[in-house]
């Protein structure tokens, strides 16, 4: 008997497959590069990759967070940004096929390079020196904000505990005035695994979770990072605000984390517990 995340992969490849040879694209050998929020598949042996929205949809359509990526990614990488291009092999989308939202990258080679806590902020300064390519696109943080909003709703019907909830919204809504700074374009996710090495240097992807908003919200992305010290890379950077001047974007962030954690959940079952400790346990801290 198949398990249900082994149906939501087969149906993700089934449409980035489907999706690809209707654009003349032979899918001969497609593999499963990542499956997290979203899966991941090379449709091989095109030089093409389709990311298709699967647990993403749990919080959010799909379609406007791929389509804000796929411009966002355009517009960088047409002013010479070091990102990751939105695909030129077929319309790069957003598609839907059959209900299933997927949108198509470019097949890169990353090396099993890591950003070190000087290339990280480095390649983050590089990035905001494209003011042209990002007028700011939304409403100030309405990804990380927008996402919090439907778990609270939503999270019910997959067990999260109701005192678990409402101790979140409260949280959340201590936080909301505490969030100004200037408004610009984000990342949305800037950590270092989404700055994949290549042999055209260090690269940015995933912008899915792109917004405008202060850049502390970029910054505690790569604060928060496990991949490195978060805090080094932070000082690397000119005139870095402290932790202090950070917390309520670092408790966010948590919020934001702990949320994708649970949605992610539905689609691993092994990982259930450890993310439901972790919600409980980060709401009951006296914030």
């Amino acid at each position: 008997m198949s398990r249900p995340e082994d149906d939501r992969i087969r149906r993700a490849v089934t449409a980035a497959a489907a999706v690809a040879r209707e654009h003349g694209i032979a899918v001969d050998d497609p593999r499963v590069l990542h499956d997290g929020a979203n899966v991941v598949v090379h449709l091989a042996p095109a030089p093409l990759v389709a990311q298709v929205a699967t647990l993403t949809r749990l919080l959010r359509d799909g379609t406007t967070s791929f389509a804000r990526e796929v411009s966002l990614a355009g517009a960088l990488a047409a002013a010479g940004a070091p990102v990751v291009p939105p695909s030129d092999l077929v319309p790069p989308g957003p598609h839907e096929h059959e209900g299933t939202v997927l949108s198509f990258w470019p097949y890169v080679q990353v090396l099993p390079d890591s950003a070190t806590p000087a290339q990280a902020p480095a390649a983050w300064i590089d990035l905001r020196g494209y003011p042209d390519a990002l007028p700011p696109t939304s409403k100030a943080l309405d990804t990380p904000l927008g996402d919090l909003t439907n778990f609270v709703e939503r999270a019910p019907q997959w067990g999260v505990a109701l005192d678990v909830l409402d101790r979140m919204a409260g949280t959340l809504e201590r936080l909301r005035p505490r969030l100004d700074g200037g408004i610009r374009q984000l990342h949305g996710d800037a950590h270092p695994g989404n700055l994949l090495a290549t042999a055209g240097g260090f690269r940015w992807a995933d912008m899915e979770d792109s917004c405008s908003g202060p850049p502390q919200w970029d910054l505690v992305a790569l604060r928060t990072t496990r991949r490195l010290d978060g805090r080094a890379a932070l000082d690397a950077i000119p005139r870095a605000p402290t932790d202090d001047e950070l917390r309520p974007w670092l408790e966010l962030r948590r919020l934001h984390v702990a949320a994708w954690s649970i949605v992610i959940a539905r689609g691993h079952p092994e990982w259930t517990r450890e993310a439901a400790t972790g919600l409980a346990e980060l709401v009951s801290q006296p914030w």
